[in-house]
């Protein structure tokens, strides 16, 4: 029957994970540690195991002298014929040593010892082979939640769901199984910590490997992958091979691959679309499941495209809050503008005329036209509201009267004045001389201002178009004479 030390490490190495070598090595430490305790010294102590590992015996060589000097390190050969009649004067001779004997200071000293050297073993060994996996799938089960992250019981040892790495259209209860990519792990003072993630784009990479064998063994490479996790997911895809198609592989017979990704993203939208070398084609195929009618490359070495749909495809195109198109940005690196077929004919004029200015002061030549978005401080959704109403560039937006101002969905006056005063701040607005502008008080016309900002207004105006205030103009009946 094996002894209680067999088993235990024999337990240490199932459980913990730990080498049979280093629990022998701190075992012995652990038993020297003590001896030195007792003697003083353990040059002389050698530790050694039964076969086994039934048992561990501790001795001590002393050599064999004529005087003892040193009793720890020597013997006389009178006590040295006691234990073998072949004794002489300068032999070794390994005396075993009770452990018993040893004081319970030098007990309590190996013990703690042995704890402290085998839990340090056991958290670096951890470390290791946890590190080694980062960028790996692991399956976990939904232990506990503190503050939103949730703890996940791994088996050796326990992971962290942080709530920023949960996608927002899934939600978790005790003991839920939880699939998710190990992303990183760090040294922590109770052992490593392992944290998971479920909305990396790595993670979808990695389902895609477990769902698509072609990616698995190469045959269809993975060019780029960005994401909106919870919403929508955009993965470009090619093969080296003419008789592949990498589209067709991802998706499967029937969609039968790609409802197994969509599934394991509890629903999320997943576009599989094909990467192409040329920009034009690359974009239209980014922009899906929109239909684009063209592809236009505005400034190659800026990255600035148009990419023209028909009325009913422009909102497919931009996406709910601008996700697909914001998406699509990210998947070519191209700033992609999005316009209907008669927004591209109204401002094809201007393009015509800027080609023709081009030519005629040469190809350094380009009149300066700044979106509304690349201004510090204009809201997102601002920006995302006026392009859907067909309004990016400054000159679109200050040409506006103030009808059209208050008429705008998705800003309030207040918001239009606000982003009339970010213009002011950073550009500097110049009218042609003798142009008259719309909002320009007529002569003989009574000039007003506004009671915020001091601007000019007239009584035709409902709002401010500095400031976007509401006006009211009072008349007063004319005076007799």
């Amino acid at each position: 029957m094996a002894s209680e030390m067999a088993e235990a490490i024999r337990q240490l190495i199932v459980e913990k994970g730990i080498s049979e070598d280093l629990i022998v090595k701190t075992v012995e430490d652990a038993l020297l540690a003590a001896y030195k305790k007792k003697y003083g010294t353990n040059e002389n102590a050698v530790v050694r195991f039964r076969d086994n590992y039934e048992g561990v015996d501790v001795y001590a060589k002393k050599t064999i002298v004529e005087e003892v000097d040193d009793p720890v390190l020597e013997i006389s050969l009178e006590e040295a014929t006691a234990y073998s009649d072949e004794a002489e004067v300068g032999d070794i001779l390994e005396l075993p040593v009770d452990p018993h004997e040893f004081d319970l200071q030098s007990v309590m000293l190996a013990k703690q010892t042995t704890r402290q050297s085998l839990r340090e073993i056991s958290r670096d060994t951890q470390y290791a082979e946890y590190k080694s996996k980062v960028g790996e799938i692991i399956i976990g089960y939904y232990q506990r939640e503190k503050n939103g992250n949730i703890f996940v019981d791994l088996g050796k040892i326990e992971g962290i769901f942080p709530k920023k790495y949960q996608s927002p259209r899934e939600t978790y209860h005790p003991n839920d199984r939880i699939k998710a990519m190990i992303v990183e792990v760090e040294k922590g003072r109770m052992g490593p910590m392992i944290v998971l993630s479920r909305t990396h784009a790595e993670f979808v990479r990695k389902i895609l490997e477990l769902e698509v064998p072609e990616i698995y063994d190469k045959t269809v490479d993975v060019f780029k992958i960005v994401r909106e996790p919870g919403y929508r997911t955009k993965i470009a895809v090619y093969s080296k091979r003419d008789d592949i198609d990498p589209v067709g592989a991802c998706v499967g017979l029937k969609g039968i691959r790609i409802q197994a990704i969509i599934r394991e993203l509890e629903g999320e939208k997943v576009d599989i679309l094909k990467y192409e070398v040329d920009p034009k084609r690359f974009i239209r195929n980014a922009l899906s499941p929109a239909e684009v009618l063209d592809v236009y490359i505005l400034d190659e070495a800026k990255h600035l495209a148009l990419a023209v749909v028909s009325e009913s495809q422009l909102s497919v195109a931009i996406g709910k809050q601008g996700l697909n198109v914001r998406l699509a940005n990210r998947l070519c690196d191209w700033n992609i503008d999005v316009k209907t077929q008669e927004q591209f004919l109204s401002m094809d004029r201007s393009t015509d005329l800027k080609r023709a200015v081009n030519e005629l002061f040469g190809e350094n030549y380009e009149e300066e036209s700044v979106r509304i978005a690349d201004l510090p401080g204009i809201e997102a959704a601002w920006a995302q509201a006026l392009a859907e109403e067909g309004i990016e560039l400054i000159e679109d937006f200050i040409s506006l009267s103030p009808e059209r101002l208050a008429s705008l969905k998705g800003i309030t006056s207040e918001e239009a004045g606000r982003i009339q005063s970010i213009i002011e701040e950073n550009v500097e607005v110049v009218e042609d001389e003798g142009e008259t502008s719309a909002e320009s008080p007529q002569e003989g016309e009574e000039v007003y201002e506004c009671p915020d900002c001091r601007a000019p207004v007239n009584p035709g105006m409902t709002h401010c178009p500095s400031c976007g205030v509401e006006l009211s103009f009072e008349y007063e009946d004319d005076q007799e004479a």
